[in-house]
């Protein structure tokens, strides 16, 4: 079950496997066995991960029988529940160019977050701002 619900959250969010890494702070390794149902991380765990990926906190523990009709639990994001920057913030943190920061969310250089394509000519980002000082060894002011 918890490996079905990752697989799904993570084609819905349009996330690699190294972008849910970064996020996470799992290994490849981890989230290569989590993803083929050889471990199942411990509902804590699984609660941290889900508020990492900005999912309900509940989104991989809930039952079958709370899923909506036809069992496909869609991706909600719970607002507030991580520390998101802006693509200029996180530039201004890491004294490089915005530009340069959005260049790579699209590529999915950066573990601490992702670009997500939503037509031709624009994207959405997202940003994890205790990822990015962990990573990255900056202190942001968001």
């Amino acid at each position: 079950m918890f490996n079905e619900r990752l697989k799904k959250a993570m084609q819905d969010l349009n996330l690699k496997q190294t972008q849910v890494c970064g996020l996470t702070g799992k290994s490849k390794g981890s989230i290569s066995q989590y993803l083929s149902g050889k471990q199942v991380p411990p509902e804590d765990v699984q609660r941290d991960m889900a508020v990492s990926l900005g999912l309900d906190p509940d989104y991989f523990t809930k039952e079958d029988d709370q899923l909506p009709a036809f069992g496909v639990m869609p991706v909600t994001k719970k607002a507030g529940s991580i520390r998101r920057l802006t693509v200029k913030q996180a530039a201004k943190a890491m004294g490089i160019d915005k530009d340069t920061v959005s260049k790579g969310l699209q590529q999915g250089v950066f573990p601490w977050g992702y670009g997500i394509k939503t037509t031709d000519h624009n994207w959405t980002y997202v940003i994890n701002a205790d990822r990015l000082e962990q990573i990255e060894g900056v202190k942001v002011n968001a």
